[in-house]
């Protein structure tokens, strides 16, 4: 997975293997679904909810969507690596959760697009 932050939105691409397993497809975000975003040190811990429909393999991978009580996350993580939680509004997910090596500089380059100047801006 390769997640993009251009001038008019974050690009999640999907390889096609990764489409197939984790029931996936390419997701672009507007800017203006973006609250927050946070860097977080175990994407596979961070995982929360029912996966549905996704792929999950023990302690090592999660991709596809995760569910809770009314809230739905795009999940992309494997162990030992850092992810970035990008909380939406208004969009088909409510929180992608992504897994980066450079995760903090992933979420550096996010923050100052955020057009809504709120708390949740400074996560």
């Amino acid at each position: 997975m390769t997640l993009r932050v251009t001038d008019e939105n974050l690009q999640i691409r999907f390889t096609p293997t990764e489409k197939v397993v984790g029931l996936l497809k390419d997701t672009d975000v507007p800017y203006s679904a973006v609250r927050g975003v946070e860097v977080v040190t175990n994407g596979l811990a961070a995982t929360t909810g029912v996966r549905a429909p996704g792929y999950s393999w023990p302690w090592s991978r999660k991709l596809g969507t995760w569910r809770g009580r009314g809230h739905k996350t795009l999940v992309d993580v494997r162990r030992n690596q850092p992810a970035v939680r990008v909380s939406l509004v208004g969009h088909r997910f409510d929180e992608l959760l992504v897994g980066a090596d450079d995760a903090e500089r992933l979420a550096a380059a996010i923050r100052p697009r955020i057009k809504d100047s709120g708390a949740a801006r400074a996560e």
